[in-house]
């Protein structure tokens, strides 16, 4: 296996440009993503940054990106000591704080993942969750806390 790999994705802005009341530019914030032989994704800003509600926004996408990679890492190890995953779902949940000055950034994000799994020691199951931090690639990319709170149920 490679040790380094290339993602690549197109974004074109789809908006259009206006002025407010104050004669100050505003711009539509909608945006076309773009993947290699996979269907494209219309985004906007969260309808709180003067976005469109029912398109997808870069802090969802960031939430569905860490919660996906998570996964992923976990199963990794758990494949590694052939512990069998029934059924795996994940609410995260982040916390977004927005500076005086307009900035912001995430604060933290919490993992909420329900794991179903068969005849297996939960505590072992919760010590192969927190160790796939170190695993995935987004976390370990992330500059904010990520906090984890598994739900385990047996089959």
């Amino acid at each position: 296996m490679r040790n380094e790999h290339t993602y690549k994705i197109g974004l074109e802005w789809k908006g259009k440009l206006a002025t407010d009341k104050r004669n100050r530019l505003r711009y539509e914030r909608i945006y076309e993503l773009s993947f290699n032989n996979k269907p494209n994704l219309m985004g906007s800003a969260d309808a709180t940054f003067h976005g469109d509600h029912t398109l997808y926004n870069p802090e969802e996408m960031l939430l569905s990106a860490l919660s996906s990679c998570y996964m992923m890492s976990f199963f990794y190890l758990c494949g590694l000591k052939n512990i069998e995953i029934a059924s795996y779902s994940d609410e995260p949940i982040g916390i977004l704080k927005v500076n005086p000055n307009g900035s912001g950034q995430f604060d933290e994000v919490t993992l909420q993942p329900s794991i179903c799994i068969k005849h297996k020691d939960a505590k072992e199951i919760e010590v192969i969750f927190n160790e796939a931090h170190n695993y995935c690639f987004i976390a370990r990319s992330c500059n904010f806390n990520i906090n984890h709170a598994p739900r385990i149920d047996y089959y």
